[in-house]
């Protein structure tokens, strides 16, 4: 199957329990299958500058944010592709740039400012990059994803994250997908991810589960977190 690299698409999040995801899964289980990646550990740098403006923006909610950020589906080798990403949201559609690079050419790049080539979306993505002055890797974030497709619809993409977890140092990919976590075990973040409408086996499936849609970012609840301790720490710091 060829890599996709440009998206155009809406996305919605659901917080659910492990309950609600088997409910939800032995509903509508004719109408979907596992996507390529099926059962996968997520694992993504995200890049932002040296005072976070880019989650920082993001957690406002404007009508248009950024995020730029180097993923892997596991812990990657010299030689493993892992994927350079720019991912744009206006107005709730979702636009993603992907660029394809072998890890050791990624961190290349990163690390040293070696473009490893010149296609249009290295272009896009390295305009990005150089945007924002003091950008740089600054949280590592880890989940474990199962992901279907609709049997009928190859565009709508339904994913399941658990066991979400971060780290801020150590951060490269290859250094293993630990972390400290930041969701219940009992729960996990479901995206639906479409071109168009939802069809209706999906729809009533979730209604009849009273699944809603939800608000939750993996990097910006990471964020608020590693804040939140920083400022506790001061306040401690003050009171001494």
């Amino acid at each position: 199957m060829a890599i996709q690299t440009v998206f155009e698409r809406t996305e919605k999040k659901y917080i659910i329990t492990l309950s609600q995801r088997k409910a939800l899964l032995g509903m509508i289980n004719e109408y979907i299958k596992p996507d390529e990646y099926g059962e996968s550990t997520v694992c993504s740098l995200y890049f932002d500058t040296e005072d976070f403006r880019l989650i920082r923006r993001s957690m406002e909610k404007p009508a248009f944010k950024e995020k730029l950020r180097l993923r892997s589906y596991s812990t990657p080798k010299a030689g493993s592709n892992v994927f350079l990403e720019l991912k744009k949201k206006y107005k709730g559609v979702v636009y993603k740039r992907r660029q394809t690079l072998e890890y050791t050419k990624a961190m290349d790049y990163i690390k040293n400012d070696v473009k490893p080539n010149d296609s249009q979306i290295m272009r896009e993505i390295d305009w990005s990059m150089k945007y924002y002055k003091t950008i740089a890797p600054r949280m590592f974030i880890a989940y474990d994803r199962t992901a279907f497709y609709s049997r009928t619809d190859h565009e709508l993409r339904i994913t399941f994250d658990r066991n979400v977890r971060f780290r801020t140092d150590n951060l490269d990919l290859s250094k293993g997908h630990y972390g400290e976590r930041i969701l219940d075990a009992g729960i996990c973040i479901m995206e639906i991810k479409a071109l168009q409408a939802m069809p209706l086996w999906l729809t009533d499936a979730l209604t009849e589960l009273k699944i809603f849609p939800g608000s939750f970012s993996k990097y910006g609840t990471a964020y608020q977190l590693t804040e939140q301790r920083k400022n506790n720490f001061k306040g401690g710091q003050n009171c001494a």
